[in-house]
């Protein structure tokens, strides 16, 4: 989407928050580009900025995305740059890092065995004094966005007060990320995969349907914990690796069942997941009535 700037001022779209990704290929056979668009009545609020356009809209902070400000540092050095520049960005917005309730961070896979590094920066930077850490998704793909960058990162926040969600999973006490994080009359949620979250293991290798059951399974236990139900998800973005795609039409049926309200559905598909064992990850988004 970095090269279509012309084509997006053509369509109305001048000025907007734009955050490109660079995938490994799209689902669908031949189709070189896909567009995720989010709307807002009147536009909200927009403020342009050396990194991008920065726009609120009910109360939501929309980040460009975010490249480390120094390309030749270390994993941990870019991915705290990154977080640093996001806080710059928010400062904008007349908030900062504390109100941070979702991050998207992509990686190479060359980088898997460093990706813990990211923890320290996180602990530090995020949260605030005894805050809210926001949800997270981490997604790795090889081709950076620009030469040299080992990280690149979505990150949206709130300027209403922040509520941790999650159905009593006691891994979370020791990460840098919630399952979920309540906000206004939003519901922002973490990545989910296949992972049994008492044991940490990640289970159905290799069986695409079962992963994607387990995954809409922990993902209603969150929403159920937040109140609400499969029908409360406005928006789902699937990443899937590549051997995923053979069977990706076979879950349709399932992920209509799980999530019978209707939503938005974006499926990416990244070089591969933090856990080799997943096929799939899946990042909700919903809304309370």
């Amino acid at each position: 989407i970095g090269r279509l700037g012309g084509v997006r001022e053509a369509a109305g779209f001048g000025g907007v928050t734009v955050s490109r990704v660079a995938v490994e290929r799209l689902v669908e056979p031949g189709h070189q580009v896909a567009v995720e668009v989010t709307a807002y009545p009147g536009g909200g609020e927009r403020t342009a900025t050396p990194h991008g356009v920065v726009t609120v809209a009910g109360e939501i902070v929309y980040l460009p995305g975010i490249l480390p400000a120094d390309l030749t540092a270390g994993f941990r050095e870019q991915y705290r740059s990154c977080l640093d520049v996001a806080g710059d960005l928010l400062k904008v917005a007349g908030t900062g890092l504390d109100a941070l309730v979702r991050t998207t961070d992509y990686t190479a896979t060359a980088t898997r065995a460093e990706y813990p590094r990211c923890g320290r920066p996180r602990k530090e930077l995020l949260g605030g004094e005894g805050g809210v850490y926001p949800g997270a998704a981490g997604i790795l793909v090889d081709h950076p966005v620009a030469e040299g960058a080992m990280v690149w990162l979505d990150a949206v926040a709130s300027r209403r007060p922040l509520r941790p969600v999650n159905p009593g999973w006691a891994r979370y006490d020791t990460l840098t990320y919630q399952p979920g994080v309540a906000a206004g009359d939003t519901l922002f949620m973490s990545g989910f995969g296949a992972l049994d979250p008492v044991t940490q293991q990640a289970v159905f290798d290799g069986d695409l349907l079962a992963q994607a059951e387990f995954t809409y399974a922990s993902i209603v236990a969150v929403l159920r914990e937040a109140g609400l139900a499969g029908d409360a998800v406005v928006r789902l973005v699937e990443y899937l690796t590549p051997a995923a795609i053979p069977k990706y039409h076979e879950i349709s049926d399932l992920r209509d069942r799980c999530f019978p309200g209707g939503y938005a559905l974006t499926s990416v598909v990244c070089s591969a997941l933090l856990r080799p064992e997943f096929l799939i990850e899946v990042v909700p988004t919903a809304v309370f009535p």
